[in-house]
């Protein structure tokens, strides 16, 4: 009997690392899938391989790590793009740059990717040299370029689950206020309330602060009763929109002119104005006052709003 147990050993272990490979196929991954771009196109290099190992090294760094405590199906990942322009060479292994930082969720029954935020982070200094990990502890500053990396990863996460649930994206933007609240000693900017009042510090506080919920609580509207209804009922889920614009105008009437409502009407601008071109008169016009209080530099083109469909 032990001869036939061991005859058939090596079948059965290559049967269950068969299965392993197919259930880790169809089964989770992590959180991201994120497209990474890194250029120099400023500055002149002799070693060009150097970007793309740090291209590479980002790439890894977002998507292979595990962010949450939640298993992600390989096709509920979340999409977004963080691409580098490296502007200043300060020395061999210091530069400058800016990021810009897209973020998508799809809508429910749909083909359609809707963008949560669409922005450049012009304060972006950091250290690296070739063949150098990126190595983040959660609770310490460590380098620049992880830091400041992790920090957006937190925030995309957070406003990925406040699309989805109401403030559920908190326990993300409470990671990314540590990153910035052990990032108070650090040379780069980006991170201090008096650098200015578009920066990582004021972001992480808009978003925390509890009498500027409404803002958040808004997003989970527009999205999960709005958006993610109009392909089953295109009235209700426009509803579910225009109430997310009142809530986004008390938001602004207790408090104009926040970081964070900026940042969602450049992600949203365009999108506004498609979702109500073809609402009925009343509902343009509410939605048109609405989006002209918000954001008055750009009423002309909500304005167009009511001339569309005819």
């Amino acid at each position: 009997m032990p001869k036939v147990k061991s005859f058939f050993l090596p079948f059965i272990v290559a049967s269950l690392s068969l299965i392993l490979a197919f259930l880790n196929q169809i089964g989770f991954a992590q959180e991201f899938n994120c497209q990474v771009q890194v250029s120099a196109p400023q500055i002149q290099q002799t070693n060009r391989e150097k970007f793309q190992e740090l291209r590479k090294g980002l790439y890894e760094f977002i998507n292979e790590r595990q962010w949450t405590n939640y298993g992600y199906k390989i096709d509920e990942r979340i999409e977004g793009t963080l691409a580098i322009t490296i502007t200043q060479e300060l020395s061999s292994d210091e530069f400058k740059g800016k990021i810009n930082l897209v973020l998508r969720r799809p809508v429910y029954g749909t083909s359609y990717n809707t963008t949560l935020l669409n922005y450049i982070d012009d304060d972006f200094q950091f250290q690296w040299q070739e063949g150098e990990p990126l190595e983040f502890q959660e609770g310490s500053y460590g380098s620049s370029l992880t830091a400041t990396v992790a920090y957006w990863v937190y925030i995309f996460l957070g406003m990925d689950f406040d699309s989805f649930s109401p403030l559920g994206g908190t326990p993300y933007f409470d990671k990314a206020q540590s990153i910035v609240n052990s990032a108070q000693g650090a040379r780069e900017t980006g991170w201090k309330a008096f650098e200015g009042m578009k920066n990582r510090y004021w972001l992480t506080e808009n978003l925390l602060k509890s009498s500027y919920s409404n803002i958040r609580k808004a997003m989970y509207e527009y999205h999960r009763k709005g958006l993610d209804l109009m392909q089953g009922n295109i009235e209700k889920g426009r509803q579910g929109c225009l109430d997310a614009l009142e809530m986004l105008q008390r938001a602004h009437r207790e408090k104009p002119r926040l970081f964070l409502m900026q940042l969602v009407f450049e992600a949203k601008r365009d999108e506004f104005i498609n979702v109500f071109s073809q609402a009925p008169p009343m509902d343009k016009t509410k939605a048109v006052n609405i989006l002209k209080e918000i954001d008055p530099s750009h009423a002309n083109d909500y304005q167009k709003i009511l001339s569309a469909g005819k």
